[in-house]
């Protein structure tokens, strides 16, 4: 709790509101693909694995290759999660040595102080987990190696943990899961010629993004009957 209380009487200048906006734009995927942008943003620069070639086939006079990730194909149990495991190191690495350099320069204090009033009412969580926040939308295994560089400093509770725990749960790296497979629904056409699906994109955006507030606000509510409860009994025991 040092840590925060350390951060909470920082001051916040405008150099550390640029990081904050930085972050935020990084983490986002508001800025991913292949122009030159992309430079800025963590999961373009993050990359991929080269694929490796698992079969070949003569199709007439064409040899053709057929390639999958350097995990292969089959694969299961311990040998294969700790493939998966090992896959997942670069991401977090990026993720935790960007987030060191954004703090220094007080990313995390602008953010606890423009974010708290918000997400304090809202989700019942500090201001300091803004950019954890917004690197679960894109990207599952950034939101929870920010999330437990946040609880192993102090800066949030257990119950604080939990409850953010549920809202990334719930429709995890939305953005890039939504429109790297969803986003393919709406381009289907019904025998009529009408859309398939009768709603926009920013309509199921938004509802994913609405539900994901009411997941951790019921586990919110859970967690406080569950306290309630309990000091119900220590003050009848």
């Amino acid at each position: 709790m040092e840590n925060s209380v350390h951060s909470e009487n920082q001051r916040v200048g405008p150099g550390a509101y640029i990081a904050l906006l930085f972050a935020m734009v990084f983490f986002s995927g508001l800025l991913g693909g292949k122009e030159w942008y992309g430079v800025f943003d963590f999961t373009t620069l993050n990359g991929a694995f080269g694929k490796v070639v698992t079969d070949v086939n003569l199709q007439g006079d064409a040899v053709e290759a057929a390639k999958s990730a350097f995990r292969g194909k089959g694969g299961n149990g311990a040998m294969d999660g700790f493939l998966f495991a090992f896959g997942l190191i670069p991401a977090v690495m990026f993720a935790l040595g960007m987030i060191n350099v954004l703090e220094h320069y007080g990313a995390l204090n602008a953010a606890r102080k423009l974010l708290t009033p918000l997400l304090r009412p809202l989700l019942g969580i500090p201001g300091s987990t803004g950019l954890a926040l917004i690197g679960s939308l894109q990207s599952t295994d950034v939101g929870a190696s920010l999330t437990r560089v946040l609880a192993d400093e102090g800066q949030i509770t257990d119950k604080e943990k939990t409850i953010f725990t549920m809202f990334q749960f719930s429709a995890g790296a939305m953005i890039t899961n939504f429109f790297s497979s969803g986003a393919v629904l709406f381009t289907l056409v019904a025998i009529d010629g009408t859309h398939a699906v009768p709603a926009s994109i920013g309509l199921c955006v938004a509802v994913m993004f609405i539900m994901k507030i009411v997941g951790a606000n019921v586990m919110r509510l859970v967690l406080n009957v569950t306290e309630r409860k309990q000091s119900t009994e220590v003050q009848h025991g």
